[in-house]
């Protein structure tokens, strides 16, 4: 079978780094691989676009008309015994994930990171409806993120 890939797309129209590309496509392997140590076969998609595309998405999809920082669209075809499972989509809005890397006074690289594998986890299943999945899924993603080497700068 073949490996975890992690394909990205950038829509945003503003240049990011190859390096925090890179990082944030390991990072998403990472998110997916704590869920299916043997992830191979699967897929995510990984889009960094703008407020403008993010706020018709949440309005469209989540019936909430305003920009957010990242999208989840599972694909849930588990089911699929030849050839590549898509995991789904995220969507990343690059301005929002700028203004909050600023807000908490860490790296854009920090926060791309965060958010991906957030978004990762809600394609794996995961939620934070309730306070107890909140603080799972919180400890999760900081648990591969630290793993990964991506700190609070």
């Amino acid at each position: 079978m073949a490996e975890l890939k992690v394909f990205y797309r950038n829509e945003s129209g503003i240049p990011v780094a190859r390096g925090i590309i890179a990082d944030i496509k390991r990072c998403v392997r990472a998110a997916v691989e704590h869920e299916n140590k043997d992830a191979s076969g699967f897929e995510v998609y990984i889009t960094v676009s703008t407020a403008d595309t993010v706020r018709s998405l949440n309005a469209e999809y989540r019936g909430i008309d305003k920009v957010t920082d990242v999208l989840s669209f599972p694909m849930d075809d588990f089911d699929i015994t030849d050839g590549p499972r898509s995991l789904g989509d995220i969507i990343v809005c690059l301005e929002k994930a700028k203004e909050q890397a600023a807000e908490y006074c860490h790296s854009l690289r920090r926060e791309l990171c965060f958010l991906c594998v957030h978004s990762a986890l809600h394609l794996l299943g995961y939620d934070h409806e309730t306070e107890k999945e909140r603080l799972q899924m919180e400890k999760i993603q900081e648990d591969i993120l630290q793993s990964q080497g991506v700190t609070r700068e």
